[in-house]
This record gives C-alpha cells, structure tokens and sequence, in this order.
C-alpha cells in the first residue's frame, strides 16, 4: 500500500512537467512519434505490456463505479509510477499513439452528475481507453463523445491531475484532446506537435509570430552603401525562442519536425526523433520554482525520460534520465492475449565503454 501511494504521489505532485511531443513521417511510410517525460520527483514508471481482454472499470468522483470495458486491443508504454495499470503513453496493435501531457492552467474537466457514472472515466485513464479501444485517429474522434472526464481527485494527494492528450495514428494523422470550461475541444493536428498550456488553439495561432523564420539562411542585406552578412549558418532561424516554456518549445518543436530531413526507414525516423527531443532534454535544476519544498529540497523539472513510438513496426523506444541508452520493446513479439499486464524496469546505470585496451 505504501508503495502504490507513494507512486501515486510521483506522478500526481503539484509541479507541472514540461513535456514536447513531435510526429515525423520517413519515407517508406512509417509514422514515428516521440516525446518528452519532464518532471519534479524521480518517478517509479515501468515499461507495461497490457494484453487484449483485461477487464478494466473506470474511476468517478464517488470512487471505482465508473465505465466498464474490456481491452480490444493490446498496447505497450509507459504507466505513471509503480504497478499502477494505466498508460500516460504508448502504442497498440493497431499503431495507434498516446501521450499524456499535463495542462495546468487552461483544463477545465466536464462537469459530473451521478446518472452518467457508468460512462465516466478518470483523466489519468482517457490515455488506457483510447488504446485499448480504437485502431485510428477517426475512430477516437467519432467516440470520444461518448464518455465524460470530470475532475477526479486522486485521493492519496487530494489534486485532480491536468491534462490534457495527442494521439497519433499509422496513417500520419494527429489530434489534440483537450477539455476547456467544462467541455472537450478535439483540434485537429496537422503539425504534429504538442507542449503544454495554454490551449492548443493558441498554440496555432502563436505561430504567426515566426512566419519569419526560414530554414534557409538570410541573403545579405544592403544597409547605407554597405553589405551586411550573418556570422553563419542558421541565419534564416535567427530569434528562435529558446526558454523551457510551453509556448517557446511548442515554436521549436515545429521548427525542428517541420525542417528535418526526412528519414528512409521507420527505425532511422526513431533515432531522428530522439535527435530532436535532445533539444527539448532539460538537465536537472535548470528549470526550477523559487521557493524548496516543505523538505527544503529544490524543486526542479527535468527530463525524467523520452520515447519514440514507431507506428508502422508497433515498437515502442524509450531512454532516461540516468541511462542515455535506447531500449525498446516490440509489441508484435509479445503475448498480446496473455492473461496479465507484463512489465519491463526502466531502471537501469549508465554504460560508459571504454576503448583502452
């Protein structure tokens, strides 16, 4: 008990977590998405397999009474601390993609009334249904209608968790789930990005402050009889922001998936990917509130971990923040019909090698 309250209490602390999702497409058609995991607390998560047929109950304000339903399809993550069973990313069979990102700010869950219990689910599970549910981005749309996300408290921190999700498909398409003053907003994503709050609306529209940027340089400029030229190269992306806020990662997240080279192959758009989230890796204390905790420990967000998800393949990668190396796990290779979650440690030291004899 101790443990499962304690790993609880990891994932739902109040600090918000600076997490980036992109969406890359390589030339043999593959899909890869890939995100960040930022955080104040070192957080117990696993690596969980959940198979086709496990019996789910969702959570209400009242408690444990909420919708019912059984998994169609079977999907591989990452849960939200300890043996707790539900997925804050992953993938499933079908190569759908989920990502759990925290909202702080801007959410505003549906409003809750006791006769709709037996179709409610909590936020922190939304990311579990749609995997375990549907096969594309279209099927997600069309159902997500039919449940309702109320604030629910977790009990053991009493905080109702803010967040809000992007979910990708295998055909390339994208949305972004969000509820806004108590009612769902599904944007579609034609970017494939994803950051934090405020709403992914402004987010769109805050692009219009770099129509400037170019990924080509500038040409030099002619100013009073002389001939301006930039020091070097990257000239055409000059005034990039480049701060851990959402509004300033969501600009390069666009910038840096949008003007990437494409890849040829799934598994080479995956170590791209992870090339580019390496601009969004924040090191621990950087990124800091002014204040220390009731234990006089500095609250600083950082990267806890990041994953790729290759939608073609249903392989889903992840590192952390004490072990840089990737490690994967093939959904396609696993019982999909067992009877029980399996479990894979992202616990694991760094390997440094090396090369003197």
């Amino acid at each position: 008990m101790f443990l499962a309250i304690l790993a609880c209490s990891l994932f739902f602390a109040k600090p918000a977590p600076a997490c980036t999702s992109i969406r890359l497409r390589a030339s043999d058609g593959s899909v890869v998405y890939a995100r960040t995991m930022e955080f104040a607390i070192v957080m117990d998560s696993a690596v969980m397999m959940v198979p086709r047929g496990y019996a789910r109950t969702g959570t209400t304000p009242e408690g444990e009474n909420g919708l019912k339903w059984t998994s169609k399809y079977a999907s591989v993550g990452v849960n939200n601390g300890g043996d707790m069973p539900f997925l804050v990313d992953g993938v499933n069979e079908k190569g759908l993609a989920i990502g759990l990102l925290y909202f702080p700010g801007t959410v505003g869950y549906m409003k809750y009334h006791a006769a709709e219990a037996s179709k409610t689910v909590a936020p922190w599970e939304v990311g579990s249904w749609i995997l375990e549910n549907f096969a594309t981005v279209e099927e997600v749309k069309q159902g997500m209608g039919s449940i309702t996300v109320p604030a629910v408290v977790v009990k053991q921190m009493d905080f109702v968790p803010p967040l809000h999700y992007v979910v990708n498909d295998a055909s390339g398409k994208s949305i972004a789930i969000e509820y806004v003053e108590g009612k769902l907003h599904v944007h579609d994503d034609p970017l494939g990005v994803m950051t934090n709050s405020p709403s992914f609306d402004w987010q769109m529209t805050n692009l219009r402050n770099y129509v400037n940027f170019s990924i080509v340089n500038v040409p030099p400029v002619k100013v009073g009889g002389i001939t301006l030229t930039g020091f070097g190269q990257g000239t055409g992306m000059l005034g990039m922001p480049g701060d851990f806020t959402p509004p300033s990662r969501f600009v390069r997240a666009v910038a840096f998936s949008a003007s990437a080279l494409p890849a040829k192959t799934g598994e080479e758009a995956v170590l791209e990917g992870f090339h580019i989230m390496n601009n969004f890796d924040i090191p621990n204390g950087v990124s800091r509130q002014g204040k220390k905790d009731e234990h006089g420990n500095i609250v600083a967000d950082y990267t806890v971990w990041t994953s790729a998800a290759d939608l073609k393949a249903k392989r889903y990668y992840f590192r952390t923040y004490e072990n840089s190396q990737i490690r994967s796990v093939d959904l396609m290779k696993m019982p999909l019909d067992a009877k029980t979650i399996t479990t894979f440690s992202m616990t694991a030291p760094e390997v440094i090698k090396s090369l003197n004899p």
